[in-house]
């Protein structure tokens, strides 16, 4: 079984943000699954699906970005699954708009709901999908940049790579996160 958790921040005034990509690369997983993610339970939305066999747990966390681990350890405990068997999809901000790229582990680079995760799980040994929102601009707060949205053209780009996030993280459960790091980082939609 593997628990699946996309990051973000509840309420209409977070959606289509930067920060809400791991939401909507949850939405299109459960799309291409067939799932719906709306049970309510550990502290966020989630569903359920099957990738290659194998049971999958879709968590959108609704404690908002920087609480997220809280949401992330409620899962993994109910289900008992290991930090192995966890993938985060995120926004990255030092990554081109569109641009992908899978990690074994790392650092939370300054990344507070990825920090909040690696608290609650006293590890940062599990596997991510960064998804790529492009540098803010000079002398912009960086909280301001990642609550606001994409311009026309990025928007377009944006959504095609939630629909490759989704498939790099199929990728990663059924032919391993290696597999899936040679075919997907560095690709880039648009």
């Amino acid at each position: 079984m593997y628990l699946i958790v996309g990051l973000g921040n509840p309420g209409r005034q977070y959606e289509k943000t930067r920060h809400n990509v791991g939401f909507e690369v949850i939405d299109r997983l459960a799309d291409r699954l067939s799932a719906s993610v709306d049970e309510k339970k550990f502290k966020g939305c989630y569903g359920k699906g099957v990738i290659g066999g194998n049971k999958v747990i879709l968590l959108k966390p609704l404690t908002y970005m920087n609480l997220s681990g809280e949401s992330v350890r409620a899962a993994m405990d109910f289900y008992k699954i290991d930090p192995d068997h966890m993938i985060v999809v995120y926004d990255d901000v030092s990554l081109d708009v569109g641009q992908l790229r899978i990690r074994t582990k790392g650092s939370a680079g300054g990344h507070n709901g990825i920090k909040n995760i690696i608290a609650h799980l006293g590890t940062q040994e599990f596997p991510r999908v960064k998804v790529g929102v492009g540098e803010k601009p000079p002398r912009m707060d960086l909280a301001d940049y990642v609550l606001s949205r994409f311009s026309g053209e990025d928007q377009e780009k944006m959504n095609a790579a939630f629909v490759e996030a989704a498939r790099a993280v199929e990728a990663m459960i059924i032919e391993g996160t290696d597999w899936a790091m040679n075919r997907f980082n560095g690709h880039r939609e648009g």
